[in-house]
């Protein structure tokens, strides 16, 4: 996946790492050195990424984020650069409408990996479509498919799919699994067990390997590979 990124970030060797690492994989950049032309170029140009750092001259990360959300047709991802680390730091960017956040200083692996990851999750939730590996959801008709063979999901099971799909390859944990299901209302953990069960005996027992792949302790995430 070849990205086309607006980098809006006032210290000129930071840019020109994250430039010449990121391009030398395929993607493109626009640059920004300031708050205001920053924004400018957001709201003028189609980005699938802006990495923004937060302490900017003219205007500043937070302040372009606020805005970009505001006046922007479309949600554009936003990952942010800072040297500030602390929780309420983090809350205050995701507040303002942040999807990421990443602390300086960090490894340009990890900084291409995040951009993939977060634009892979923003093409999922806004596609009618959701298509990973074999995997396809019509979000529009309520119907799946595994390697082209049409699968016959209740509609509990169908919305545990898609989380666990619009999440990917992210964790979902069983507290949030429940919390995007249930909301507030609370249910038995056995009926949480029970659906996922029955999602499985439909999604991978007829396979040769399963999706559903549990992680310990923590919750669930798709395990995505190639079939034939």
């Amino acid at each position: 996946m070849s990205l086309n990124v607006l980098l809006v970030e006032d210290q000129l060797s930071i840019a020109k790492n994250i430039a010449d690492y990121m391009e030398a994989k395929g993607h493109t950049f626009d640059f920004a050195t300031n708050g205001e032309q920053g924004l400018n170029l957001a709201l003028t140009h189609h980005y699938d990424l802006i990495l923004l750092d937060l302490n900017l001259p003219v205007m500043d990360g937070l302040e372009i984020c606020r805005q970009l959300r505001e006046k922007a047709e479309r949600h554009i991802p936003i990952l942010m650069l800072t040297a500030r680390d602390s929780i309420e730091d983090k809350v205050t960017g995701f507040g303002v409408g942040a999807d990421d956040y990443l602390t300086k200083p960090f490894q340009l692996q990890e900084l291409e990996v995040r951009c993939l990851a977060l634009s892979r999750r923003h093409l999922l939730q806004t596609s009618n479509t959701l298509t990973l590996g074999p995997l396809v959801i019509d979000r529009t008709q309520k119907k799946v498919s595994r390697a082209g063979q049409p699968l016959n999901l209740h509609s509990m099971g169908l919305k545990i799919l898609t989380i666990l799909a619009e999440a990917y390859p992210q964790v979902v944990s069983r507290s949030q699994l429940l919390q995007k299901i249930w909301g507030d209302e609370p249910t038995e953990s056995d009926a949480m067990r029970s659906h996922i069960y029955q999602l499985r005996s439909v999604l991978d027992k007829p396979f040769s390997y399963p999706l559903i792949k549990t992680v310990h302790g923590v919750g669930f995430v798709l395990d995505i590979k190639d079939e034939q």
